[in-house]
């Protein structure tokens, strides 16, 4: 009984292969393996698969610290205060100018535009 010889290939080889695939060194898996010498019909495109470019963009790989871990999850945190803050002052302006839009229409002021641009953030001065 002859014993069927197993062939097995290096990461960095299978790497080399499908860069040069993705390259368009070759025009495909099957003339990769004929290039290469490998005899599995469906060995190249399965590394393809297994580990081409297109794959690594579906799956994302993330190595950090702990440290990097608390950076981002303080960030994360003061993302969330500072958008509650603008949201806050957002209505703060809006109530505002409603606010002078409605004591301009009692003070029987019809622009309040000009008003505003007359006004100038200067502070009453009458009493």
């Amino acid at each position: 009984m002859e014993r069927k010889t197993v062939i097995r290939y290096s990461e960095s080889f299978k790497f080399q292969i499908i860069r040069e695939i993705e390259e368009g060194k070759f025009e495909s898996c099957h003339a990769a393996a004929q290039a290469y010498g490998i005899r599995g019909a469906v060995t190249v495109q399965r590394w393809v698969c297994t580990y081409g470019r297109e794959h690594l963009k579906k799956r994302l790989i993330r190595v950090e610290t702990t440290k990097d871990r608390d950076e981002r999850e303080r960030l994360k945190k003061r993302l969330r205060e500072l958008e509650s803050a603008l949201s806050d002052a957002t209505l703060d302006l809006r109530l505002e100018r409603e606010y002078v839009k409605l004591a301009c229409r009692q003070a029987g002021i019809e622009d309040v535009e000009a008003f505003k641009k007359k006004a100038d953030g200067k502070p009453c001065t009458r009493h």
